[in-house]
């Protein structure tokens, strides 16, 4: 590719003549395809293959632009749903709501698809579009650096290899990176540890006595199919969840062949899905107080599975319903309530040798812990380090204070694009939602770049600091910002991560760039006229 193409000016033609078809094994064909001068060369590199990175290199493809890549630290695709594959582990969004709008799938088993399921759907998906070729497998990525003469982005692998882009697209996600306390002593257990995301299928646990730590959206699925196996089950608990009963239907075999056969009636169930997850917002952002009538509802389910008054006082939350993330499931409380399963509530003082003490002195000798304790959620990039014009550090930056306009560009780091990024996670319906709506921006961008010939866009300063302060300020209304402590807000108690409203709203802002919201830069507005020859690009390690 030309150092002076426009990124997205070529066409499907043009890119074919640059580089030959794929052919056979997809991996195979890859690697021999890097031994080639320049083929580390792209108009866009995308880090990431969940479903953000695939929606992206999906509508990459129907607007013309095949020259990607998409840069995968494992060996299969899939993101967060390869990575979890906890016992009981599944989707608290119904799965015709949790998938593509372009690529419906009547064939799910019930209302909240397990994750075999969700990965099998991944994977059909990917496949149809044929992406698997535009792969390159187990390319963890280090570190990308803006380079401002040629207007590119370098993105690095920990294994050496170099990939050169105009575009960058960050399709990480907040759930990439697993979360584990640091308790003193941990590192002298004797027994196997492992959190939730990275299940350890061969530790045996049948007849055994474990130790869960937490009790967010991962633990209450897992415990319930851990506690009939294991001779006791330790569960510390720091603060217990608000939980509602989970309304689950089975589809039929008529069902899945009505929603085949008849996409009108597929396209109804999923917008009624939309339109009932949407209207939640309006206690979560607008009136808090309508969440005072669920919390009954939630404590019926609670007295009805649980007849201990000592357990149930254990298991009934101290804050406001809404302020930490709401839960579903019909079977963590029957759970808890087993003679073998013991939920502490005592803080964790250390892990020894032999087990787990409580800030009673009490030490609860364990064979095995198992960490239930999330993800770090405020890294939007997966910890990649990304330099910026200037090398100003993406990370550091981001550490302090996350802010990007419309949570996908920041001021600073010109053709760079984060999807998922701060403040546009949820409460209250589908993150896919989301993701295709910031696609739809990035894709605007992009066409506003070719028509104006523009080598780089990125954010007013101004424009993404009147964002944020709206944000705050919107937020600052909100169940979540009610006075508890979660995982929606930073150390400093800030809220980054979750969008303040309505997905429709989200949706019409991010329907179509507004240029005046933007730099645009020409080519000979660069600190150079002339770039670097693009044999020279990406060799630096």
């Amino acid at each position: 590719m030309s150092a002076h193409k426009h990124p997205v000016s070529a066409s499907r033609e043009e890119w074919g003549r640059e580089r030959s078809e794929l052919r056979g094994s997809a991996r195979d064909e890859a690697a021999k395809a890097e031994g080639r001068a320049g083929a580390n060369e792209y108009s866009v590199v995308i880090v990431g293959s969940g479903f953000a990175g695939l929606c992206m290199a999906i509508k990459l493809l129907e607007a013309g632009i095949d020259d990607f890549v998409i840069l995968e630290r494992a060996d299969a695709i899939g993101g967060t749903w390869r990575d979890n594959h906890y016992p009981g582990c599944a989707c608290d969004v119904p799965a015709h709501l949790y998938s593509f709008s372009f690529f419906p799938n009547p064939d799910w088993s019930q209302t909240y698809a397990p994750q075999p399921e969700i990965r099998a759907y991944i994977e059909r998906c990917a496949a149809h579009y044929r992406l698997h070729e535009k792969v390159r497998f187990s390319a963890d990525v280090s570190a990308a650096a803006y380079d401002e003469r040629a207007a590119t982005w370098t993105v690095h692998t920990k294994d050496g290899r170099a990939f050169t882009g105009d575009v960058l697209v960050a399709a990480i996600g907040g759930l990439s990176r697993p979360l584990v306390p640091s308790l003193p002593g941990l590192e002298t257990f004797a027994g196997r540890t492992w959190h939730s995301a990275q299940w350890d299928h061969d530790a045996p646990l049948d007849g055994k006595t474990v130790a869960v730590i937490g009790t967010g959206a991962s633990a209450i699925q897992f415990v319930p199919q851990l506690a009939p196996r294991v001779a006791k089950l330790h569960l510390f608990q720091r603060t217990p969840p608000w939980i509602l009963p989970r309304q689950e239907q089975v589809f039929s075999a008529r069902d899945k062949r009505l929603f085949r056969r008849v996409p009108g009636l597929r396209a109804l169930h999923r917008a009624r899905l939309y339109a009932g997850h949407e209207l939640r917002a309006l206690p979560f952002t607008i009136r808090p107080q309508l969440l005072e009538w669920l919390q009954p509802l939630a404590l019926r389910h609670l007295h009805a599975q649980v007849k201990d008054p000592a357990l149930r006082a254990r298991l009934t939350p101290d804050y406001v319903m809404g302020c930490k993330r709401i839960l579903i499931s019909n079977d963590y409380y029957p759970a808890l309530a087993r003679d073998n399963v013991e939920v502490v509530t005592d803080g964790i003082r250390a892990i020894t040798r032999a087990g787990v003490v409580t800030a009673d002195g009490r030490e609860r000798a364990v064979d095995a812990i198992v960490f239930g304790t999330g993800f770090d959620v405020h890294d939007y990039i997966g910890g990649m380090k990304v330099l910026g014009r200037g090398g100003v550090d993406l990370g550091e930056a981001w550490r302090r204070d996350p802010e990007a306009y419309l949570g996908t560009m920041a001021a600073g780091f010109p053709n760079l694009f984060t999807l998922v990024g701060p403040n546009t996670g949820l409460g209250h319906n589908s993150i896919i939602f989301m993701i295709e709506s910031q696609v739809r921006l990035v894709m605007s961008c992009l066409r506003t770049m070719r028509a104006r010939d523009a080598a780089t866009i990125e954010p007013r300063p101004e424009v993404v600091r009147a964002f944020n302060d709206e944000m705050q300020r919107r937020l600052a209304g909100t169940v979540w910002m009610s006075g508890c402590k979660s995982w929606y807000q930073n150390a400093a108690g800030k809220n980054t991560t979750l969008w303040p409203g309505f997905t429709v709203e989200f949706a019409a802002r991010t329907a179509r760039m507004r240029p005046a919201d933007y730099i645009l830069r020409r080519r000979d507005e660069l600190p150079a006229t002339i770039a670097p020859d693009a044999t020279q690009r990406g060799r630096a390690a």
